[in-house]
């Protein structure tokens, strides 16, 4: 290990994770050696870098100090590191991407698991989350999210057509309650509520000419993830707004029966996105270069 930086390492991920357990995954690392990795530092400094409860972790003043004062420099090692990979004529080592499940499962097939394929010697590590990350912050080589929520620092590349959500309910859920017609009906129907990374409930969002409608829904079950949503809309517990591709292939099975269409117009497309540093590693450029190539992507 190299001494010192391993710890920093550690430190910076904690804070950024807000817990050792969370970290611990980050790092590939038990959560009982990044407890004592901890502990040999904040002995070695003399410092307590972190107030520790059975409930949370949080930064003392010393350990914010000490993080505001590493980070940089941190960046800037890591950056020096990647500069070296970039000489590399093998494309090898790790390329990390935060992504939202949906996107996550657009792109997996097609492009990840075919460019492991192609170049074995490198390890994608495909992190999902509906939170929106700093990707810089949490050492993440690339993010996917749709176009309307990239940050604007970054550089975009849209990846395939533009996206729509879906509604859409099981026959026998129909059979029984009768067809929604125009988003209004909805509230007289039982609906599967979804809950928002920030513990928000969502208003489903319709729009038709130009005319936008909100309509808050009702339903004997909220979730927080589309495939257990899927699941309970297939079971006809009630009628489920997804991103199209999630239900793609339950509709065209006749599985599950699309409504108010007319009513889902396209949304932006996705988007991977990246900050506009130079010097980027040969995995990086041979992912962009074979995505390129395979005409999965145009970049704006």
């Amino acid at each position: 290990m190299r001494d010192g930086l391993v710890e920093v390492d550690a430190v910076i991920a904690i804070a950024n994770k807000g817990s050792f357990r969370a970290a611990a995954l980050d790092l590939n690392l038990s959560t009982t050696a990044l407890s004592n990795l901890i502990g040999k530092l904040e002995k070695r400094l003399g410092v307590r870098l972190f107030n520790r409860t059975t409930r949370s972790v949080s930064l003392t003043d010393a350990g914010r100090q000490f993080v505001e004062q590493v980070g940089p420099a941190l960046r800037e090692i890591q950056q020096a590191m990647a500069v070296a990979r970039s000489h590399q004529d093998i494309p090898s080592g790790t390329l990390r991407i935060n992504a939202f499940p949906t996107g996550a499962r657009e792109i997996l097939a097609p492009l990840v698991l075919a460019f492991i394929r192609r170049y074995p010697q490198v390890h994608v590590d495909l992190v999902t989350e509906g939170r929106i990350v700093d990707i810089v912050a949490e050492g993440f080589d690339l993010g996917l999210r749709s176009a309307d929520l990239v940050p604007t620092d970054m550089i975009a590349v849209p990846v395939g057509s533009p996206q729509s959500f879906a509604v859409v309910a099981a026959p026998a859920y129909l059979e029984a309650r009768g067809q929604p017609i125009v988003p209004p009906d909805l509230l007289a129907h039982a609906c599967i509520r979804i809950r928002l990374p920030n513990g928000a409930l969502y208003r489903w969002h319709f729009e038709k000419d130009g005319a936008p409608v909100q309509i808050d829904v009702s339903g004997p079950i909220t979730l927080d993830e589309a495939s257990l949503a899927r699941i309970a809309v297939l079971e006809g517990t009630g009628i489920g707004l997804f991103m199209e591709a999630d239900v793609r292939d339950d509709i065209a099975a006749g599985r599950l029966v699309r409504l108010v269409r007319d009513w889902t117009p396209r949304r932006a497309a996705l988007c991977l996105y990246y900050p506009g540093r130079r010097n980027q590693s040969a995995a990086f450029r041979a992912f962009m270069d074979m995505a390129r190539t395979a005409g999965t992507m145009r970049e704006t």
